[in-house]
């Protein structure tokens, strides 16, 4: 990808100024976000990403084949990541019931966890990237890892079992922090006779933060079957994490209407595990090691159709046998 420096430089400035009107401008207080705003905001963040992948094709230098295929591989793995943070938003919503926070403070804890969100995605990928690198051989782990995680959401999740009070990051912070139990709005700490204690929201926060990075142990390998290019697959991932605020108001009361959704999403990981592997068995490592090469290499084209298949025939299903069974 050439002038790759300029295109971190434009993304930074673009998410880092979204970030700012929203907390500064558009959200200094807390408030429930209406199905309107939310409706509002979803689009705007799909026609973000989508421009931005726009952007790609017509500013990168390379030749048309190569800005081509770079822009459909940030569309597929775009749409891979806001396919696979849908699943994401059943345990933020249980995590949120479970603590009983107010509606008004939903979307405070969600962008200041998108900001988390933001750091550790990237120390993550970065430690990916580099262990790939190294070791190309890692991605038939990766692949393995998701066609395990595809099958075991076919056969149902556990986000309905989650408890809280189990999480190791909550029992650590517990014993080393202070944390009080009253309420105290939307803050995350306050000071008592001159000691800080957090608040349940800080809890909140971390618990998210933590669940998110179990969804990156599934999202991440995932955008490396797409694609390799580290600024892909961190700019679909981050658009998508930008986008799941405000599809989590539109969806979250809704979602449980699309029951074969999360068979879609296991499809989607099953088959993307399968090309990973299929496509590391085909590399230049595997044939100077054995001799063999499966030759097996997908045109950037057919995960995003076949993604965009799956999540149609999800959602037009789920409506389908619901009309029949009414």
């Amino acid at each position: 990808m050439h002038n790759e420096f300029y295109f971190w430089v434009v993304f930074f400035v673009l998410i880092l100024t979204f970030i700012i009107v929203d907390l500064g401008l558009l959200n200094k207080t807390s408030k429930n976000i209406t199905l309107k705003s939310a409706l509002y905001q979803t689009l705007f963040w799909i026609f973000i990403a989508i421009g931005f992948g726009i952007f790609i094709y017509f500013f990168d230098e390379g030749d048309l084949n190569t800005r081509k295929n770079t822009t459909l591989e940030y569309y597929t793995a775009w749409l891979m990541e806001y396919a696979l943070s849908i699943d994401n938003i059943f345990v933020i919503l249980l995590i949120l019931q479970y603590f009983k926070v107010k509606e008004a403070y939903y979307h405070k804890i969600l962008i200041w966890g998108i900001l988390g969100a933001l750091l550790m995605r990237g120390g993550f990928i970065a430690v990916a990237s580099s262990i790939v690198q190294l070791f190309e051989g890692i991605l038939i782990l990766f692949g393995l890892v998701l066609f395990y995680s595809g099958l075991k959401l076919f056969k149902g999740g556990d986000e309905e079992h989650i408890n809280p009070e189990k999480n190791l990051f909550l029992k650590f912070l517990r014993n080393y922090l202070r944390f009080t139990p009253e309420d105290h709005g939307d803050k995350f700490y306050i000071r008592k006779s001159g000691k800080l204690y957090f608040t349940t929201l800080f809890l909140v926060i971390i618990l998210i933060e933590s669940t998110d990075l179990l969804f990156a142990l599934d999202s991440i390998p995932a955008a490396f079957a797409i694609t390799r290019n580290t600024f892909v697959i961190y700019t679909s991932n981050i658009f998508a994490i930008m986008g799941l605020r405000a599809v989590f108001f539109l969806l979250a009361s809704i979602l449980p209407k699309f029951h074969l959704l999360q068979k879609g999403l296991s499809i989607i990981l099953i088959f993307i595990g399968l090309k990973m592997v299929l496509e590391c068995l085909s590399g230049e490592w595997f044939k100077s090691l054995t001799g063999y090469s499966a030759g097996i290499h997908l045109p950037p084209a057919v995960p995003l159709i076949f993604i965009t298949l799956v999540l149609s025939g999800s959602v037009i299903g789920s409506r389908f046998i619901k009309a029949q069974e009414k």
